[in-house]
């Protein structure tokens, strides 16, 4: 037999961790976020409200650490929509994650809405917080891919002087941050992109175009048509 690579005590901790996380998520699915308190996921699992602290300190660290989770759900639905394609094949990578995030969000509007439309709480600031480390693994997937492409073939991106001195102070400041893997105007280019289809998403998922669109999927494609314009990219409609 392999040999064991956690103890039984471990696995039957992390069992109960994943049943707290899917208690939230059918309280947050069937009730509201509201619902979403320390003695009802308690009830959930059957335990009592102190006994929850044995594995959370407060509500603020259940909230953190089951948007990780939501988060790294969706994260990992893009890297698998995106690993089925080659790894040279940039166009079909890029638009395959970007499906995949919006296919998860549009599955998914409540756990999406606790993962970004939630305030966060100062503990789940933290650099070395579950939901930072999350949060940053999700915002990469993105990122890599447009920085594979900036190193193999750069794409268009506008001339720095032109931009206004505090933008070319932030994104010399996020360049540097990246290690030199994006040139500041390719930074500017990849937010540029990354706002416009997360805002998106964002709008969609929150019911904010509602009053003039009920099928947004056109112009989520729209927007991811102008993209690979804008990257130098072929495009190819979905399916």
């Amino acid at each position: 037999m392999p040999p064991q690579t956690t103890s039984r005590r471990d696995r039957l901790r992390q069992a109960t961790l994943d049943e707290i996380h899917e208690a939230v998520r059918t309280l947050l699915t069937t009730k509201g976020s509201a619902a979403v308190t320390i003695n009802a996921v308690a009830r959930e699992v059957g335990m009592t409200g102190p006994a929850l602290y044995h594995y959370f300190a407060g509500h603020d660290e259940l909230v953190g650490a089951t948007a990780a989770g939501f988060c790294r759900e969706l994260t990992e639905a893009m890297l698998v929509a995106r690993d089925a394609h080659p790894a040279g094949a940039h166009a079909r990578r890029l638009l395959a994650a970007c499906r995949a995030m919006r296919d998860w969000a549009v599955a998914h509007p409540a756990e999406f809405g606790w993962i970004f439309a939630s305030p966060l709480a100062p503990p789940n600031r933290r650099p070395d917080s579950a939901r930072h480390v999350a949060g940053q693994r999700f915002e990469q997937v993105f990122l890599d891919q447009v920085a594979e492409l900036w190193q193999e073939r750069p794409f268009l991106v506008p001339e720095v002087s032109g931009l206004d001195p505090s933008l070319r102070e932030q994104l010399a400041v996020y360049s540097e941050s990246l290690a030199g893997r994006l040139p500041p105007e390719a930074a500017h280019v990849f937010l540029s992109w990354w706002i416009r289809l997360y805002g998106l998403l964002c709008m969609e998922v929150l019911n904010q175009l509602d009053f003039a669109f009920s099928d947004l999927r056109p112009v989520f494609e729209d927007c991811l048509r102008e993209m690979c314009g804008g990257l130098g990219l072929d495009y190819e409609p979905a399916g």
